[in-house]
């Protein structure tokens, strides 16, 4: 999958993350930008839980829907 498909994808997903963690803004989504890491540090960071709490929310989140984790993220670290 190349970065144009990916890129792609996040702006069609930035509304399932919304929907999933609404207190993210629209400054995060800037700088979240498709990037998994700062997906969770936002997420622990905007809802006020730990890191493994927000990377167990991730992790379900990705794999619900039958979601293929690895072409949701353009950076996946």
């Amino acid at each position: 999958m190349n970065k144009d498909t990916v890129q792609g994808n996040w702006k069609q997903l930035k509304g399932k993350v919304k929907e999933q963690w609404g207190k993210l803004t629209d400054d995060d989504f800037d700088v979240i930008a498709g990037k998994r890491d700062q997906l969770l540090g936002r997420i622990q960071e905007r809802h006020g839980i730990s890191r493994d709490e927000a990377e167990k929310q991730v992790s379900e989140w990705e794999r619900r829907d039958g979601r293929t984790p690895d072409a949701l993220w353009f950076e996946r670290v």
